[in-house]
């Protein structure tokens, strides 16, 4: 907590941001209070969500968390590769595009590509593009 306190936590989910963040879902338990059907107050305890950032999440040593939920970028695989046929005796040939691109449609297979995958693509395979929306060329800092 930013005043040095720490709570326990269940963790429900990761999500990356657009801002290339990751943040933990999580629910802790507060304490509340309950009416009961004759009027009178119960204390009990109630789950309520909170975002946390992942710097400022400690594991439980032990524990696992690869069956948690993860929204947004996927292990830094913020790039598409989609394979496409081309026509006119042209193609096939791999098109790069950021994830979240409009034009990333069509073609027979579709990839989430890290980073170093789509430069090694862009440099290494004959005919591969940069979508010319979205340019990825310019983040991967490589020549269209």
């Amino acid at each position: 907590m930013p005043d040095g306190q720490e709570l326990d936590v269940v963790v429900t989910a990761r999500t990356r941001t657009r801002d290339g963040r990751w943040w933990y879902e999580c629910e802790v338990i507060l304490p509340s209070r309950r009416l009961g059907p004759d009027g009178r107050a119960q204390a009990q305890g109630k789950p309520v969500g909170i975002s946390v950032a992942a710097q400022d999440v400690v594991p439980i040593p032990g524990e696992s968390y690869t069956a948690v939920p993860t929204e947004g970028a996927v292990a830094g695989r913020q790039w598409l590769a989609v394979r496409v046929r081309g026509s006119a005796g042209e193609g096939p040939w791999w098109d790069i595009h950021r994830r979240d691109c409009f034009q990333a449609r069509g073609g027979w297979q579709r990839h989430r590509v890290t980073a170093q995958e789509a430069r090694a693509l862009l440099a290494e395979t004959e005919g591969a593009r940069v979508c010319e929306v979205c340019r990825p060329d310019r983040a991967l800092r490589t020549a269209p």
